[in-house]
């Protein structure tokens, strides 16, 4: 019987190939558990996902009960202060255990300044543009057809249409 011919024709995929990168990356920064990582928002929710990311885990002298640094921007830091707790055990779950026994949150990564300067901005989405009601586009018009200046009177309509919509919400 012949021996067994490879599939692949030289070719790996390119999980295979760098899952060794992967874990010397995630171990330098502390992470024994690239999962934490590479399947953030699962492990924590769309919502936390979007507005904040793992950038250390970091273990005290005994060696147990580690510390879990996010990055978030300012405003959202509020937010996952109050989520500590539950973010703690979604992320206990994915170690088996209680691996993190508290979370920190700053606004710059602990390494430095340019690692820090992370947006959430791309990941969230933009409202859909409101489409001016036509009365109030009429409205706008009548108010700002006297003004002479092409300018000027355009404007005014952006100004009224804005607050007539306003006002009818």
């Amino acid at each position: 019987m012949s021996p067994r011919r490879p599939t692949t024709k030289g070719f790996a995929r390119s999980s295979t190939l760098l899952q060794e990168r992967i874990r010397k990356v995630s171990e330098s920064r502390g992470f024994a558990e690239s999962r934490l990582l590479t399947q953030w928002a699962e492990t924590v929710g769309e919502d936390v996902a979007a507005i904040a990311r793992p950038v250390k885990v970091g273990y005290g002298r005994g060696g147990i009960g580690a510390t879990l640094t996010l990055l978030t921007t300012g405003a959202q830091a509020p937010m996952l202060e109050m989520q500590k707790e539950q973010l703690r055990a979604k992320v206990n779950g994915v170690y088996g255990y209680n691996a993190i026994s508290r979370i920190t949150i700053t606004q710059t990564a602990p390494t430095g300044f340019a690692d820090g300067q992370v947006s959430f901005q791309h990941r969230t989405p933009k409202p859909a543009p409101r489409v001016p009601d036509p009365e109030s586009v009429a409205e706008a018009r009548r108010i700002a057809a006297p003004v002479a200046d092409d300018g000027l009177r355009a404007a005014l309509e952006t100004l009224a249409q804005n607050v007539l919509s306003r006002s009818k919400r």
